[in-house]
């Protein structure tokens, strides 16, 4: 069985957000991203290369973060439903990313793919590998929620045909907002602890995932970049970005690891968008567009067999 090796990995997450960052750019036509290379001032080991894209034609925000972290025992917070971490030096390194579109029917998407390993001496490492990818549109397209779930399932198929289906409701079950009773989007992939198989194998999904997403998010931006819209479009898609911020403060996981272990905060949070409503109590009009979201796009589907 292979041994993990960290190089291969960091050199292909470079190389990963290189080519997305290039893809976001072709497809905004007009603006480009700052870059901002760190370190970790914390006195522990690592930094990151983080990417940010604002006030674009296309893209109101679009950030894309690599962050490669070491350092000792990791917090009791983030070892509490791992003991076996307890007592060892860790390293994590992935690529990050949310793009948040200026028009209401540009979806908003995101994608993680990430390695973490974790070391003590006379012992053999634990390491794992997770990430995938989800959409949260603000009016739905059926034509467009298809597309995504092909193209995630095509990443999936060479590892066997369970693969998809596994990831999917994986995806399903976690971006799910439990206080509100609602998942944040249509879904896509997902998958965390990857390590069955030995380190290759496990590799090469990710890969495959990672290399997918653009490929599948570029074409849907493509097509509803230039649809009209207005105010009410608008006011509505701030008012569902709500939703994504409760999500990513609550909920997610590298979020919460990030601030847990001392992480960069700007790069972190780089993930929320510039501009977001929250109402009291306030639900869409039966019959309107913005109730069809909740309708039939937030419920379960099978959108490859649509």
């Amino acid at each position: 069985m292979s041994s993990p090796d960290t190089n291969q990995v960091k050199n292909y997450l470079l190389d990963l957000q290189d080519r997305i960052c290039a893809g976001i750019e072709a497809e905004d036509g007009q603006t480009t991203f700052i870059e901002e290379n760190w370190t970790r001032d914390t006195g522990l080991g690592g930094g990151g290369r983080t990417r940010v894209l604002t006030n674009g034609k296309v893209f109101e925000q679009a950030g894309i973060n690599f962050s490669h972290v070491s350092g000792g025992q990791l917090p009791s917070s983030a070892t509490a439903h791992r003991p076996e971490l307890a007592g060892r030096d860790f390293e994590a390194m992935g690529v990050s990313l949310v793009i948040h579109p200026n028009n209401p029917y540009v979806p908003t998407s995101h994608a993680n793919v990430r390695f973490f390993i974790a070391r003590k001496e006379g012992e053999e490492p634990i390491w794992w590998f997770g990430g995938g990818f989800d959409l949260t549109p603000y009016y739905g397209n059926k034509e467009d929620c298809k597309e995504w779930h092909l193209k995630a399932k095509n990443a999936c198929d060479p590892f066997g045909e369970a693969l998809y289906p596994h990831l999917k409701k994986w995806c399903d079950e976690y971006f799910y907002l439990k206080h509100r009773d609602e998942p944040r989007g249509i879904g896509g992939l997902f998958f965390d602890d990857l390590n069955e198989g030995g380190f290759d194998r496990c590799f090469n999904i990710m890969k495959s995932i990672g290399d997918s997403y653009i490929g599948a998010y570029r074409p849907i931006v493509a097509r509803r970049k230039e649809m009209p819209y207005g105010e009410r479009e608008r006011d509505f898609q701030l008012y569902r970005r709500g939703r994504y911020v409760e999500f990513n403060l609550v909920f997610d996981r590298g979020t919460l690891f990030g601030l847990q272990t001392g992480g960069r905060t700007e790069s972190i949070l780089m993930s929320l968008p510039p501009l977001v409503k929250w109402r009291y109590n306030w639900h869409p009009e039966a019959g309107t567009p913005e109730a069809e979201l909740y309708d039939n796009y937030l419920q379960p589907h099978d959108w490859v067999n649509e």
